[in-house]
């Protein structure tokens, strides 16, 4: 029996220009940050004259480009001229556009015409809106089939996700079709429909072009770079957080680019839950190999676990889980308490010039939790065991003696925290969201007292420095950031995730931003070598690489991309503004640089 052929896997970038001079250059925009095909939505622009406009862009394009004739989209009514946008079709095809996009209700007329067959010289994109996925599996199946009998060369089922729980039935839709499918869900939780669909046999994902956001869609530089949506397969492991919210997650940013590094075949996604006994109902495949877990999940996760570490048992929170390759049970941890714990006994040792002993500096002192959640038992747990006299507070005092007693402990009630006065070298631990992006101005303490503690840390890691850690450096207190915390405790998760030694180091300079050279290239693919350059542009143009700024990371940082001949591969450097103007390195659609 013949193969099948495989199925391309391409990054679309919708485009909504007012103009078709600047509909051009969002055309090279969109090829620089990695789209393979841009989409020109017919309809969606009243000044838009098809018989100029399309002229101009299609003997012009930099990319292949799809046109789309859509009544709706994104759940939206537009009032269209149903011959005017056929014609305007037909010239697209004969303007040499490589895709053109019909709703299912045009594309069924056409074929019952006999006029489907005009369009072949370019590949016929069959599409339909759903409002949800809420049909039967039979409905959807039924659906799917009468597209195809159009006989268009892809089939494209958009929908809005109500909940992530939805998205299973587009995966199953994509693993069974023998046609090219393109299906995805929009919205927060529909995202892993994009991000997961070359996994289960997608041809299409979309994305936004930077500074064009567009509703319910990711962006391109995410999809290709953050993600590296074109490396994972069907054998890719997935891990994801789940939380509720997930947007504000550093994770993807961290863990995918460490799997690309020691060459793992894994992908690090947000899941955004609503329902934890509706998403492990649905979510049993061991594909699904490992989760995060975030606010305000990882108490009640417990529950679904099928066996707990004894740390995570005894603090009564999960902050991982592991599904067991061999009987696919899921198995909860705890690497916050670790993580947190040894971030503020080495702080200690550091300023102190003390060396690690066998007893903790955390001993025998009185250590402050505010937060009595998942962050703050972790917190608890790990310094009671260590030594400490543990005193908590929280806005919930039922939930504060709770903990309390659970370590043999003191609570107070919130309102005591504005007057409370801690005796001399005691460490304060703020576990609350207080002062967490965009509220970056809230303070769980007053800063008057903050001058008696001996260290504050804050778990709180956007922004890195807080108001509160930024008072108590003041006040001459030692100051934890929850970067650290953060950093550990993923360290200790892509470990189990992964079941290798975490590179710290690597990953250390991708949340800190601070790598004065370049320590790795990343692959593009697992497959290529990892290369080590230095910093300098100029010295990489001597070793005969093309450089390019590819995008801002940080404050003075930013992704350079460097290439031989055809092979890319990308870094994360520190280079100071000034320095980048020196040397050319100007970011406009990641202009070339200069020597």
């Amino acid at each position: 029996m013949a193969s099948q052929p495989e199925k391309p896997r391409l990054i679309c970038a919708p485009l909504m220009a007012q103009s078709a001079e600047q509909t051009l250059n969002e055309m090279h925009q969109a090829k620089m940050e990695g789209a393979d095909v841009v989409e020109i939505r017919l309809g969606c622009n009243p000044s838009f004259e098809p018989s100029r406009d399309l002229k101009i862009l299609l003997e012009n394009k930099p990319i292949p480009v799809a046109v789309v004739c859509w009544s709706s989209w994104d759940g939206v009514q537009h009032e269209v001229d149903e011959k005017e946008q056929l014609q305007a079709l037909m010239l697209a095809k004969d303007l040499g556009a490589e895709y053109i996009e019909l709703e299912l209700e045009v594309a069924l007329t056409l074929f019952k015409e006999d006029k489907l067959s005009q369009f072949k010289s370019s590949k016929i994109i069959v599409s339909c809106y759903l409002d949800s996925l809420t049909a039967s599996k039979e409905d959807i199946s039924h659906l799917v089939a009468k597209m195809q009998s159009t006989e268009a060369d892809i089939v494209k089922l958009v929908s809005n996700a109500a909940d992530i729980t939805e998205i299973v039935d587009v995966f199953e839709l994509l693993l069974i079709s023998q046609a090219p499918v393109i299906a995805y869900c929009t919205g927060e939780r529909g995202l892993i429909s994009q991000l997961l669909s070359f996994k289960f046999g997608g041809v299409f994902v979309y994305g936004h072009i930077e500074g064009h956001a567009i509703p319910g869609l990711p962006s391109i530089d995410s999809l290709a770079q953050a993600y590296g949506v074109k490396n994972i397969d069907r054998n890719t492991q997935v891990f994801g957080l789940i939380s509720k919210p997930v947007s504000h997650s550093k994770g993807p940013l961290l863990h995918n680019p460490t799997f690309r590094y020691v060459g793992y075949n894994g992908i690090y996604v947000p899941m955004f839950v609503d329902d934890l006994k509706a998403f492990f109902n649905v979510y049993p495949n061991p594909d699904f190999a490992g989760f995060s877990v975030g606010f305000p999940y990882k108490e009640t996760i417990v529950d679904f676990c099928d066996e707990v570490h004894p740390l995570a048992q005894f603090i009564g929170a999960v902050n991982t889980i592991i599904r067991r390759p061999s009987d696919g049970k899921l198995i909860g941890y705890n690497t916050d308490c670790e993580a947190a714990i040894s971030a503020i006994e080495d702080a200690l040792n550091e300023c102190t010039n003390r060396e690690r002993l066998h007893s903790s500096p955390i001993k025998g002192r009185l250590f402050v939790v505010v937060g009595a959640g998942g962050a703050g038992r972790a917190l608890a747990f790990g310094a009671k065991t260590r030594g400490a006299r543990i005193l908590v507070f929280d806005i919930d005092f039922d939930r504060a003696k709770s903990l309390a007693a659970a370590v043999s402990g003191e609570a107070l009630s919130f309102e005591n925290l504005l007057n409370f006065k801690p005796e001399k070298g005691a460490i304060l631990a703020n576990a609350t969201p207080l002062g967490m992006y965009p509220n970056v101005d809230r303070i769980p303490v007053p800063k008057e007292s903050l001058m008696d503690y001996k260290l504050v840390f804050d778990a709180v890691y956007t922004p890195r420095k807080t108001r509160l850690l930024k008072e108590a450096e003041t006040a001459g207190a030692i100051v934890v950031s929850g970067v650290e915390m953060f950093l550990r405790q993923a360290a200790a998760q892509f470990s189990l995730f992964t079941s290798q030694t975490a590179p710290e180091e690597f990953m250390r300079g991708i949340i800190l931003e601070k790598r004065k050279r370049i320590m790795a290239v990343l692959p593009r693919s697992r497959n290529e070598k990892t290369k080590r350059l230095g910093t300098s542009a100029s010295l990489a143009r001597a070793r005969g690489l093309d450089v390019r700024l590819a995008g801002i990371v940080g404050r003075g940082s930013l992704l350079l991309v460097a290439a031989h001949g055809r092979s890319w591969c990308f870094t994360w450097s520190l280079v100071p503004a000034g320095r980048r103007e020196r040397e050319g390195l100007v970011l406009v659609g990641r202009k070339k640089a200069r020597s």
